[in-house]
């Protein structure tokens, strides 16, 4: 049996403890009109986490996460997998949280129903158990209000696998009698959690599974990275085809979560309606896809340094752009709402299409009380810029959402509080302290 060191966790952290509840009273309160400036530190990836934590259920041996973001989806995560018996060391260094997991003594029960509502990506536990015990029973998975993300994908690709799924009474469940068997599969669609789900599957089902029309974004290839350090066979990552050997042994591993995208692109958007200079440290430009071309478009500038990105307004001012969201490395659907909101103040007139989740416009109607123009049509929202945006009080309606609406208040007169923050603590890793850092007039209260 694996004894891992008892550790206080960090006051940097204070939602990853066990016992810790978000506090439904609090509030953020924003004064805009300060241009940022200074570093801010861009954490690891909140898309990437997740899954990688996943991961370790897949073996006996000790894995390693350094860069690790402080979030409340960590949190909820963190006590799903204590309840399978999963045991956590957390730690602090220069680099960030780190957190070592052992999952020896692993209980593939019941999962607590109220964990899983309030986050999606616990569906990924169905392929991690089934792969490791051959059963998972898991409520249906929560998370965001922003569309019917149905799990289909994920159910065909396991089947196609071998598994027997039953759904009944709003439970998932799962068996793999004669363990999991390599298959070709062909995804309707490059869905990121199905192709996780079918990664963390096969990696130790017997045979060789091909999945095509994978999904392709950099927090796919870092699972991929994971998983290969731990002595899986995986080729094709970053393409829409990959190739996975399974039934290998898998190791312990120690791996560095990959810098979150979002978080970048969701700075990058401060740094231009502020007219502020933000050096985005451990930022890839790369990993934007087309989000970059898109924002220096709308004139952000972002020039890549040794250590990161530097991310200003460019001296023509904020213009009007045309975006339609697409699977990577089309432009995020997650950056959809901060872009919303830096072309609020933009020159002329955007068009903002979403083509992955037909909810993900509610923000449309609190950016709205801060004075912007904006019209929806179906899944188009036409945005006028307009001279200048006015504090209010909104609330947030999911991670991405909450984002927008600390960008449009750090760029509006006034204060503008919101309300909701658990949102925005489960995307975003201290967030508030980082901008504040930076120059901002921001305070929990």
């Amino acid at each position: 049996m694996t004894v891992l060191p008892s550790s206080s966790l960090q006051a940097a952290a204070p939602w990853l403890r066990a016992d810790w509840r978000p506090d439904s009273g609090q509030v953020l309160a924003v004064r805009g009109g300060r241009p940022l400036e200074g570093v801010y530190p861009i954490s690891g990836a909140k898309n990437a986490i997740l899954p990688l934590m996943i991961s370790a259920l897949l073996t006996p041996h000790l894995v390693t996460l350094r860069n690790v973001p402080a979030s409340l989806d960590v949190a909820v995560l963190s006590a799903l997998l204590r309840r399978l018996g999963t045991e956590m060391h957390w730690s602090t260094t220069a680099s960030g949280l780190s957190v070592t997991l052992s999952a020896d003594r692993l209980q593939p029960g019941s999962i607590d129903g109220e964990l899983v509502s309030r986050m999606r990506a616990s569906v990924l536990l169905l392929g991690a158990l089934l792969a490791r015990c051959g059963e998972a029973r898991l409520p249906m998975p929560g998370g965001d209000a922003i569309g019917l993300r149905g799990i289909d994908f994920h159910l065909a690709g396991l089947r196609a696998m071998g598994a027997e799924i039953e759904l009944a009474s709003g439970l998932i469940e799962a068996r793999a009698p004669q363990g999991l068997k390599g298959a070709e599969i062909l995804l309707p669609l490059p869905s990121v959690g199905a192709t996780e789900n079918l990664m963390l599957a096969a990696v130790a089902a017997s045979g060789t599974t091909v999945i095509r029309n994978a999904a392709r974004e950099p927090e796919i290839v870092d699972l991929a990275h994971c998983l290969g350090a731990m002595g899986a066979k995986i080729v094709g990552a970053g393409s829409h085809v990959l190739t996975i050997e399974g039934g290998a042994a898998l190791t312990g591993a120690v791996h560095d979560v990959v810098p979150d995208r979002i978080e970048l692109g969701t700075l990058a958007c401060v740094a231009a309606v502020t007219d502020g200079e933000i050096l985005l440290r451990h930022g890839r430009a790369a990993h934007l896809g087309a989000a970059l071309s898109a924002f220096q478009a709308a004139g952000v500038d972002l020039c890549e340094e040794a250590d990161g990105l530097r991310a200003r307004r460019s001296a023509d001012g904020l213009t009007g752009i045309d975006v339609v969201t697409q699977p990577y490395p089309g432009f995020a659907t997650d950056l959809q709402a901060p872009t919303m909101a830096l072309l609020t103040l933009a020159k002329g007139a955007s068009a903002i299409t979403e083509t992955l989740f037909e909810q993900r416009f509610l923000h449309v109607g609190e950016l709205r009380r801060m004075g912007a123009d904006i019209a929806v049509h179906g899944r188009t929202a036409r945005v006028r810029g307009v001279a200048g945006l006015h504090g209010a009080t909104v609330a947030c309606t999911d991670v991405r959402a909450a984002a927008a609406l600390v960008i449009a208040g750090l760029a509006a007169d006034g204060e503008t509080v919101l309300t909701g923050l658990d949102h925005l603590d489960r995307g975003y890793d201290r967030i508030v302290d980082k901008l504040a850092a930076c120059g901002a007039d921001i305070v929990r209260r």
